[in-house]
């Protein structure tokens, strides 16, 4: 092993100290994501062993160029623009630390730092390394709210084949003797990553073509999802049939894999295997770019150099202080919709009638804070279901268990602007950190529907709302 890798270094060379140059560039991103990395969370479990993967197939297994170069322009002065523009707005989205879309990046950099030092052609037979380094990116988990409903819909499907007696409402199903919930645990989302980092490693070795990976990919994820419908279908159907008393029920997580193991094994086991020709591979081009050295220059510039002065101390202004002469400010815990809302929001609720107001601020004091916090699940999922959408930011829900529902209407407020929507309260960082707004607010109205229909209580929700956007916009 030792002798290959030595026998493959000159290949190996060019893209390690590409890799090296972009993580300088783009280090306050992949700090972070090297913490996140030995977190160990369940959705970036794979995180470090990922990147680990990354290094060693370029050790082992490196871009092998089986035509001439020059049959491929360079355009490296078109790689260059690419990565100034990239560090641009990698640079922009750090400052106003929206990490998703600066994780999203990484890649971008990656390749765009390939592309200005090596040449369009290298950076092309890159790209495939680089896609399974993207998997340790930790945004997974915004894929777990799709994966659970998936998976709601399929095992509710399911279940009704076996015909057993379940009512299912989103992602409960409830049996004559207990309820089982799909909840983000059961999403599948760590069967369906490692059925992806093993489809592309296999890719890789084969030297596929890009028909040859979509196959791949496609069968993988396929075989990761349906491993998690059935280990569910599995536990719903010894639930039933022991009246959910099976241990199982409570410790399923080695049953998990061994269903995926049964899906997984027999896959890896019959895929093909190709074998690299070495007297087919070319000698590689180890000439860098001078335009590329000029652009790493700039974007060094432009990248975590400037980042080290933008963060100058914005205008502090107060918090806003709401005035509701017609309401009476009572406990966060008297909202017919409980909230669960991060420590670093303070929190005040008003209530007039069937009407409540929840006004939950915060305000941006270091370089380090985020200007919109990161909110967790608000509402619990596993009592309260979301039975439909009115409006824009206006939803129905309904408990479960009591049968009662609430008209819920929430809106963010990102300095002088808002936004019904969390993810576009997230892009509205970027005017805000610029104009200098260090203030954040999360503004909920709740009122109690009527006993057939909740279109009723609109007036009084677009009421209570229009009256805090014009104290909030007054101050």
């Amino acid at each position: 092993m030792l002798g290959k890798t030595l026998d493959n270094l000159s290949l190996s060379r060019p893209y390690l100290i590409a890799t090296a140059i972009a993580v300088l560039i783009f280090y306050p991103t992949w700090i972070r994501l090297a913490e996140a990395w030995f977190e160990f969370e369940q959705v970036l479990a794979h995180g470090l062993v990922t990147a680990i993967i990354f290094l060693g197939l370029l050790l082992i297994h490196p871009p092998q160029h089986t035509a001439p170069l020059t049959q491929i322009k360079p355009y490296h002065l078109a790689g260059a623009v690419l990565l100034i523009l990239t560090t641009l707005i990698w640079g922009l989205l750090e400052l106003v630390r929206i990490d998703t879309l600066a994780y999203l990046l990484l890649p971008a950099g990656l390749i765009t730092t390939t592309w200005a030092l090596l040449g369009l052609g290298r950076a092309l037979k890159f790209l495939p390394y680089v896609l399974l380094l993207s998997l340790s990116l930790p945004v997974w988990a915004d894929l777990v709210p799709a994966l659970v409903d998936l998976a709601s819909v399929i095992v509710g499907s399911w279940v009704g084949w076996f015909g057993m007696t379940a009512l299912i409402e989103g992602n409960s199903i409830s049996l004559p003797y207990g309820r089982l919930l799909i909840a983000d645990g059961c999403s599948g989302i760590r069967y369906f990553a490692i059925s992806l980092l093993l489809a592309m490693m296999m890719a890789i070795l084969n030297d596929y073509r890009w028909r040859g990976w979509l196959i791949t990919l496609l069968a993988a994820a396929t075989l990761g999802l349906i491993a998690n419908w059935v280990r569910i279908t599995i536990l719903v159907v010894v639930a039933y049939e022991t009246d959910m008393q099976s241990e199982m029920l409570a410790d399923h997580e080695t049953m998990g894999w061994m269903v995926f193991g049964a899906f997984i094994l027999p896959a890896l086991y019959f895929s093909p295997v190709r074998r690299r020709v070495k007297t087919a591979a070319l000698p590689a081009d180890g000439s860098i770019y001078k335009s590329g050295i000029a652009a790493i220059a700039v974007a060094i510039i432009l990248g975590p150099m400037a980042l080290a002065f933008a963060h100058s101390t914005a205008t502090q202004k107060p918090l806003w202080v709401i005035d509701l002469p017609e309401f009476r400010q009572t406990q966060p815990g008297k909202l017919p919709l409980p909230i669960s809302l991060p420590g670093n929001l303070e929190q005040q609720v008003w209530r007039s009638g069937s009407t409540w107001i929840s006004f939950a601020q915060n305000q941006k004091k270091g370089a380090e804070e985020k200007l919109v916090p990161y909110l967790p699940q608000l509402f619990d999922k596993s009592v309260w279901h979301v039975e439909k959408q009115l409006e824009p930011g206006i939803s129905v829900y309904r408990n479960i268990l009591t049968r009662n529902r609430v008209l819920v209407a929430q809106q963010y407020m990102v300095g002088s602007q808002s936004s019904w929507s969390y993810r576009n309260a997230k892009l509205l960082q970027i005017p805000a950190a610029l104009t200098g707004e260090t203030r954040f607010a999360l503004i909920t109205a709740q009122t109690l529907c009527g006993p057939r229909d909740c279109t009723d209580a609109l007036p009084e929700i677009r009421s209570a709302m229009a009256l805090i956007e014009q104290q909030t916009h007054s101050i």
